[in-house]
């Protein structure tokens, strides 16, 4: 008995339905996956850039320290927290020329008080709010012989 070629299109159109469904389906999955990797990538950006930031922050506070480390050398090599105020002067503008090794928004301050010179040097990274400002501080003695 010959099978009629009709009863076998409903069939075929069911196939033929379910591959349509199917790749829909898979069109979902595709779309949704790339939203995930792109929400990813943007956290990834979004972490470089905090390491940036830091990077940049630990960078400035070891030069403040350099820059202290300076002043105090030459305390140190004269024997007296009493600096000229030549030396004082030229140390202060280094602190305050990011060019010459200095800090951005850089200022360095030198007092004495009672034989002990306190240097303070402050800074502020260009991108931080105007009433945040870093600060590094040591205080130097030099003990008579």
């Amino acid at each position: 008995m010959p099978v009629s070629r009709v009863a076998h299109r409903p069939a075929l159109a069911r196939r033929q339905s379910r591959r349509a469904r199917a790749r829909g389906a898979s069109l979902i999955e595709v779309a949704i996956v790339l939203l995930l990797f792109s929400v990813g990538l943007i956290g990834l950006v979004a972490i470089q850039a905090r390491a940036v930031q830091f990077s940049v922050s630990a960078e400035d506070s070891g030069r403040a320290a350099l820059l202290a480390n300076e002043i105090a050398s030459s305390m140190w090599a004269l024997n007296t927290v009493n600096l000229p105020s030549t030396v004082i002067t030229a140390w202060t503008a280094r602190v305050a020329d990011p060019t010459a090794g200095g800090l951005p928004n850089g200022v360095g301050a030198v007092t004495v008080s009672g034989g002990v010179a306190r240097v303070t040097v402050t800074w502020r990274p260009p991108k931080a709010p105007p009433g945040e400002v870093n600060r590094f501080v040591t205080d130097v003695v030099i003990a008579a012989p």
